[in-house]
């Protein structure tokens, strides 16, 4: 999620580096969700404070205020869970 935060708040800055590591990071959870279903339920149970983690790094590593993010994560988890998303 730090990606595609990064993605959709600094398009200025987006790069095929951010693209892979978007797409990579994908390809892993749907890896570890066919290999341990189960962890997809543990993924639905963590999946907001993962997002409210993502915004705190996103603020650190890109100097933007906390509060540039919404509180409620834009991402759908279906698009999360999609290699071929992106936001253009």
């Amino acid at each position: 999620m730090l990606h595609l935060l990064k993605w959709q708040y600094q398009p200025s800055k987006r790069s095929h580096s951010w693209q892979y590591s978007i797409t990579e990071h994908c390809l892993r959870l749907l890896e570890v969700f066919e290999d341990s279903p189960s962890l997809k339920v543990y993924f639905e149970e963590v999946f907001d404070q993962c997002y409210q983690n993502a915004c705190l790094l996103a603020a650190r590593e890109t100097g933007l205020d906390k509060k540039t993010f919404p509180q409620i994560c834009p991402f759908a988890k279906t698009d999360i869970l999609n290699p071929e998303y992106l936001l253009d």
